[in-house]
């Protein structure tokens, strides 16, 4: 299968709601809770649901989610983190003793947390939603009874993850006949929609405990895992202070650690200073500066962001402007710094995003994921999801503020973006992929505020991405970006590697929903690197 990017799409417009997903089916489900009644918040979790289901190679109840949330009456910003935490059992000591040391390998079964999406969607209806939990999972569970043609993207990322799906004791429950599902096959998954029902049922305690909760705890334990019952039922979400910088006048808002959201926030900092609107689009000048504005924030980030419920982050010396001031020095403007160490701030004691806008101007920017694809790709008997390797991202480092440790949780990739100015919504965004998502946090907003895009045309310019998320990583530069300027900034010591075709799914999907706070009318778009669409109403 043969997958192009270069269709046209043109912004979508509405004005009593609006959801953007990666998946049609998704949108359309998130729409239906908005013309039910429900509110942002209400049609975020039922999109949520059915992505789970049209798109489980990228997300689930399985894995974490976060999410940022705007309510027009008070114009205040909350934030969600749904993510989950080591088993209480789990130390390095544990591992030596099983022969793993230096690094956890990706699909190891101690790289499953607990999984925090289904707390996250019931902590979301029960603080922000007006709808009850059993009306929101409805069409997400008709999806899944009733069957779903599969959509092209989705069925590539499944038919990779085959393999890994078939090697678990319960993989037929994700596949078709035994085989990944074929773009526009119909595709049923019961066991998923069992479910939904019993969380829609029971609330947290349909999820962490009885049922789901053993077989959970009884496939991880039959692989010599230590995450138990207890880890489950204790497991909560937190409600987090959102934190922001401000770039040219618009408030950029991120969850804070152990997300990487702050990663955007210390990278427009350090741009904010430089003269980005007048530089040709996708120039080398542009891509320079905002590459090594990223190498100076990752450098930080993959060292400073951990738990804080664990050890001391120092978020707000990381994001001030004193900081990025120092930090702005490091960029030489001839040439790269592939080499930036973290700094030292002066300290006090593949994913699922979308965006939901209701018609009374209240915004829910949600992202939910199961980290690498299917994560591990592990099956709880009669569960029909995928248990995450969220874990993976932990180090192994003695003394690293990010060491595994037990009841901790990781570092984490997925991040929602929500952005307000003058106290209104300017826009609710995000852009998925690992490592990718800050710089696609930092790529949007720039597009939007230097460059005067649309959301859609935010979403379609050509990308960078350091693709393992570190200051002197290798730079993929997406189609779209001439050759000349690729010349231009190898020569400058970027280690570069040219991107195109279905590759380009490195650089994130994403979506982003504006709203216009004089008329209330609703500008959207959806990435052209997935399946997705926003729909207006």
């Amino acid at each position: 299968m043969s997958l192009r990017f270069d269709s046209f799409r043109s912004p979508v417009y509405g004005r009593r709601g609006m959801v953007a997903s990666s998946q049609p089916l998704a949108s359309e489900a998130g729409m239906r809770i908005l013309q039910k009644g429900g509110n942002a918040a209400d049609a975020a979790v039922a999109t949520a649901a059915a992505l789970n289901v049209t798109e489980p190679c990228s997300t689930g109840i399985g894995g974490d989610c976060f999410c940022l949330y705007f309510d027009n009456s008070s114009k205040k910003v909350s934030g969600l983190n749904a993510s989950g935490r080591a088993p209480s059992e789990l130390n390095l000591e544990l591992l030596a003793n099983q022969g793993i040391t230096g690094f956890l390998p990706p699909r190891s079964i101690h790289t499953i947390t607990v999984p925090g999406a289904a707390a996250g969607w019931v902590d979301t209806i029960n603080k922000l939603g007006t709808l009850s939990l059993k009306e929101v999972l409805v069409p997400a569970i008709e999806l899944a009874e009733e069957g779903f043609p599969v959509a092209p993207f989705t069925a590539r990322a499944w038919k990779r993850s085959e393999p890994i799906l078939k090697s678990g004791p319960y993989g037929e429950e994700m596949l078709l006949n035994g085989n990944a599902p074929k773009e526009g096959e119909i595709m049923k998954n019961p066991t998923l929609a069992q479910t939904f029902k019993e969380l829609a049922e029971h609330g947290k305690d349909g999820f962490y405990k009885g049922r789901i909760a053993e077989a959970i705890v009884e496939l991880i334990q039959s692989f010599d895992g230590v995450l138990s019952l207890d880890d489950l039922q204790n497991h909560k979400s937190t409600f987090d202070e959102p934190i922001s910088t401000n770039y040219r006048g618009v408030e950029v808002h991120e969850i804070p650690p152990n997300g990487q959201g702050i990663a955007a926030l210390i990278a427009l900092n350090i741009i904010e200073e430089f003269d980005i609107a007048s530089m040709k689009h996708s120039s080398a000048e542009h891509l320079h500066v905002m590459i090594e504005a990223m190498r100076i924030a990752f450098a930080d980030t993959r060292w400073y962001v951990a738990d804080p419920a664990v050890v001391n982050v120092p978020i707000q010396e990381l994001i001030s402007k004193q900081y990025a001031s120092e930090r702005r020095k490091l960029i030489d403007l001839t040439k790269a710094s592939i080499d930036v160490q973290k700094g030292s701030p002066v300290t006090s004691s593949d994913t699922v995003y979308f965006s939901v806008v209701d018609g009374e101007g209240n915004a829910c920017s949600f992202i939910n994921s199961n980290y690498m694809g299917f994560g591990t790709g592990l099956i709880p008997k009669g569960c029909g999801f995928t248990l995450q390797n969220r874990g993976a991202n932990f180090t192994l480092e003695p003394g690293h503020p990010n060491v595994l440790g037990p009841n901790k949780r990781p570092y984490h990739t997925i991040i929602p973006g929500m952005a307000t100015k003058d106290n209104e919504l300017y826009a609710s965004f995000g852009v998925m992929g690992g490592f990718n998502q800050p710089q696609g946090h930092a790529q949007v907003i720039v597009n939007m505020v230097d460059f005067n895009m649309n959301p859609q045309e935010a979403l379609n310019a050509p990308r960078f991405t350091i693709r393992d998320g570190t200051g002197g990583g290798k730079v993929a530069l997406e189609e779209g970006i001439d050759v000349a300027t690729m010349s231009i900034l190898s020569t400058m010591g970027h280690e570069i590697v040219p991107t195109s075709g279905a590759s380009r799914m490195i650089f994130g999907r994403g979506q982003i929903i504006k709203r216009n706070p004089k008329s209330g009318v609703l500008c959207g778009g959806s990435s052209p690197r997935a399946d997705g669409l926003a729909i207006g109403w």
